[in-house]
């Protein structure tokens, strides 16, 4: 049973890496991938912009492009086609609502990322209708998530870490080692497990829903943990947005070290641009600046939490004692790590500039559709009560904790810094 799905596993992964590939290369050799409009301040916007025959036409042309890759790697790895085929039109159609809902310009002044609104719509539908066992079937959470990371690999450009500056890079590795194994330590002093302990040291410490998502895929993580983690990671951003920049300016902190200090706490891009906006240009360049080289060590953690992973957690079962091999170490590792550890050594030293420039929106805008996908799917298959109360309250307690270390020891690296 267990060699079964080993090898189910290793299939998957490499059959993420080819269809992302296979993604990438078609956008390189020409195919235009449309970036469909999504913002929308009010119903006469929504009418004029989103829900225009142009932008449909996109809409349904990005819909194509997903559904034939879901179809081929479905049939890739001998899985329910039929299943697929019926019910991946559901997931792509409320996925869409998602999107649109995260276009509003009130909502998305709080930050909720499109995520949150298609994980909310999975959920609702599944804790209060029934979700028949074909649309089951077809949820292919695993699958949209890791193709989502092999495209998330293009826009991490090994050359634009120079452009974050020294003082940036130097700050995010003091801040990400030290928050992700404090938020560990307390994880772990708390009694959660191991498996959820490391998303949480992750999301906490890198980038957050990112970091959580290329966590939980580097580790097999349970998809309800997942959730769980991205959930608080996006509530816990919105009080930080608002009053972060008030207490920044009651310490008479200077727009520098606010800046850096926003970037190295904030969890999410959005988020941190959204904050250093209200403080100044200065502050909005630096957060930005810390932010991006966080996000630039995305690739080098979960390639690490992958070795570590497969290291400790998959020992043979008949030699409990003996570590594993070099060769079982490969056999079990993620290979959609590699996926995309290559694509962003493509886009680093062999794809141009300019065709960086022409690619990225449309390549950008399928990885968050993917991600969005993955969380409708996530949605479909939990109940509230899987959510939470499985978890309790320990999870929560946890986050909070290091997210307060995070405030703390990020604010004193920050003043020196870039004071």
């Amino acid at each position: 049973m267990s060699n079964k799905k080993q090898t189910l596993s290793l299939t998957e992964d490499w059959t993420v890496v080819v269809f992302g590939f296979l993604i990438i290369a078609l956008t390189l050799l020409g195919l235009k991938i449309p970036n469909p409009a999504f913002g929308w301040k009010d119903t006469s916007e929504l009418f004029e912009k989103v829900l225009t025959i142009s932008n449909l036409t996109n809409v349904i042309f990005v819909f194509v492009i997903v559904y034939a890759v879901a179809i081929l790697a479905t049939l890739t790895l001998g899985k329910n086609v039929i299943a697929t085929v019926k019910g991946f039109p559901i997931v792509f159609v409320l996925t869409f609502l998602a999107l649109i809902l995260a276009g509003n310009a009130f909502l998305k002044n709080w930050n909720l990322e499109a995520v949150i609104f298609s994980l909310s719509i999975g959920l609702i539908i599944s804790n209060f209708f029934t979700v028949s066992a074909w649309l089951k079937d077809s949820l292919s959470t695993e699958l949209f998530v890791k193709i989502g990371l092999v495209l998330l690999g293009t826009s991490v450009i090994f050359g634009d870490i120079l452009k974050a500056g020294s003082l940036g890079l130097i700050q995010a590795l003091l801040v990400v080692i030290s928050v992700w194994y404090f938020a560990f330590w307390v994880s772990k002093k708390l009694g959660i497990d191991e498996e959820l302990a490391i998303i949480i040291s992750s999301a906490v410490s890198i980038c957050g829903v990112s970091a959580a998502i290329a966590t939980a895929g580097a580790i097999k993580g349970d998809s309800k943990k997942l959730s769980y983690v991205i959930s608080i990671v996006l509530i816990t951003a919105i009080p930080m947005i608002i009053f972060m920049p008030f207490i920044a300016k009651a310490l008479g902190l200077s727009e520098a070290v606010t800046g850096a200090w926003l970037g190295g706490t904030i969890d999410t891009t959005g988020a941190v641009i959204a904050s250093g906006t209200l403080v100044g240009e200065e502050a909005l360049k630096i957060s930005t600046i810390v932010k991006f080289s966080q996000n630039v060590l995305l690739g080098l953690a979960a390639f690490a939490i992958s070795i570590y992973w497969t290291y400790t957690n998959n020992q043979s079962e008949t030699v409990k004692e003996s570590k594993p091999t070099l060769g079982v170490i490969w056999e079990r590792f993620p290979k959609f790590v590699i996926g995309f550890i290559a694509a962003s050594l493509l886009f680093s030293f062999f794809v141009s500039s300019e065709t960086i420039d022409s690619v990225k929106g449309g390549l950008k805008s399928l990885q968050g559709l993917w991600f969005a996908l993955a969380f409708t799917s996530i949605g479909l298959e939990t109940k509230f009560s899987d959510l939470f109360n499985n978890e309790g309250k320990k999870p929560l307690y946890a986050f909070l904790i290091a997210q307060l270390f995070n405030i703390i020891i990020t604010l004193v690296i920050a003043y020196f810094l870039f004071k």
